[in-house]
């Protein structure tokens, strides 16, 4: 920090969530931007309670952070209501940049009676549509809706000049790189924006040169939701033998599984210049991790597994998650 943005490095599902709702209490952070839309869910747990937010940052859990909705994403009002209910977050703390793009009813209509997108496994959720009417430039924005009047903030220059006074700023990236419209390589089992660090910042106006750290999220096994390649996919009765087996907190679907792929996860860090990394789930594939909060806690089988992430990314392991609440996390910066 001052300005770092979190990427998720494969499909999706990494635990975002986890890491920005740590560093949202360990760093305190003065801002925290969501880019992407309500096609992604972080999951936050925090004093034994689960949030699944499609709107409202995972930064939430901290009541100084300012939690913004950046320019260039795409409001689902309904949902972000809703979220802010749920959150108890104080509304004088959340804003949506008046530019945000508005999803309407007819856009998830649109989207599940797309041909094309039955097939390529869409959320339903009418972000595609949404993003088709703002590229046409007649898409109603976040400024032509009575409701959010109270919310409405210029993001983008609140935020750089928080930047210019020294202040902390997370730019929190949604889904996975490798859903990425022009990078992943998936095409066209892909999602409807770019979901790099470059993209992810620049939905946010953050000018590349302000940007500190591009935090990557790895967890310690891959999963994605949907249609589309994924190398090295098990099934699910292996799923679940090994205890993989997860549903996706954004549909409810099953999520498809596979092991850690150390050359996807070097290409991945390379493309978005990672300057540090994050492993989540460390304990499903070594249960004796559990809530370890040292890195000297782990067994060797489990430091060994970090360090070869490190050596053949080429990028330090950072936070390490070993279980679901927020500060279940070792934290290895000096």
């Amino acid at each position: 920090m001052p300005c770092s943005v979190i990427v998720g490095a494969f499909w999706g599902d990494e635990g975002k969530g986890k890491i920005i709702s740590y560093l949202a209490l360990k760093d305190n952070l003065d801002f925290c931007v969501r880019t992407g839309s309500v096609n992604a869910a972080h999951t936050v747990w925090y004093e034994g309670k689960k949030y699944a937010l499609h709107m409202v940052p995972a930064a939430f859990i901290n009541p100084k952070t300012r939690l913004l909705i950046a320019a260039g994403a795409n409001v689902d009002v309904k949902t972000f209501f809703n979220e802010v209910e749920l959150t108890q977050v104080d509304p004088k703390r959340i804003g949506i940049d008046l530019n945000a793009s508005i999803i309407e009813q007819k856009h998830g209509e649109q989207d599940k009676a797309s041909s094309v997108n039955k097939g390529i496994g869409t959320t339903g959720r009418g972000v595609g549509p949404a993003i088709e009417e703002r590229v046409r430039r007649t898409a109603k924005l976040a400024k032509d809706i009575p409701e959010l009047k109270s919310y409405l903030a210029d993001q983008v220059m609140e935020v750089n000049d928080g930047l210019d006074a020294g202040k902390s700023v997370l730019l929190e990236g949604t889904q996975g790189f490798m859903l990425s419209l022009f990078l992943g390589g998936g095409y066209p089992y892909v999602t409807s924006r770019d979901t790099g660090a470059s993209a992810i910042a620049s939905e946010a106006g953050v000018g590349p040169t302000r940007v500190d750290d591009v935090i990557i999220v790895y967890k310690s096994f891959m999963t994605r939701v949907g249609a589309g390649p994924l190398p090295g996919e098990i099934t699910k009765e292996e799923a679940l033998k090994r205890g993989w087996f997860e549903v996706a907190a954004g549909t409810g679907r099953d999520r498809r599984s596979a092991p850690f792929d150390f050359d996807l996860a070097k290409k991945t860090a390379k493309i978005n210049g990672a300057t540090q990394g994050a492993m989540t789930k460390l304990d499903c594939i070594y249960p004796t991790c559990k809530s370890a909060r040292k890195f000297s806690d782990l067994p060797k089988e489990a430091k060994e597994f970090i360090k070869e992430v490190e050596t053949r990314t080429g990028v330090p392991i950072v936070f390490i998650g070993t279980g679901p609440d927020a500060l279940d996390l070792i934290d290895r910066r000096a």
